[in-house]
């Protein structure tokens, strides 16, 4: 059983597309988003993100997600359509005190972050 898991796990990690372009920095838990990739006019929506999702997770699923196309926890794809998803998600969250102006900076952020991270 432990071979067919280590198998299923190596074939997954082997699969998962990794795009170069995006500069990240930090590792683990201290992995971030490298400041100088974010255009001024989203300087804000960066700075949202960063106190904003950290109160439930680290950035580095934020980053994962991004830079890999799969989201770290369900697998799923990461596109445009889940980070719409995610950002209603949060929207409905009691305890992420986000207001929708916020969610869709944030959204319109890791969108921009998402089309770079495939360049």
């Amino acid at each position: 059983m432990k071979t067919i898991a280590a198998i299923t796990l190596a074939v997954m990690l082997s699969s998962i597309p990794c795009y170069a372009s995006l500069r990240t920095t930090g590792r683990g838990d201290t992995l971030n988003f490298d400041p100088a990739v974010i255009p001024s006019t989203m300087k804000g929506s960066f700075a949202t993100l960063q106190v904003r999702c950290i109160k439930c997770h680290t950035l580095e699923r934020t980053v994962v997600a991004i830079t890999t196309g799969i989201a770290p926890i369900t697998g799923q794809p990461f596109d445009r359509a889940a980070t719409r998803a995610y950002g209603v998600k949060m929207l409905r969250k009691p305890d992420s005190n986000m207001n929708k102006t916020e969610v869709k900076a944030v959204v319109d952020l890791m969108n921009y972050l998402l089309d770079d991270a495939s360049r």
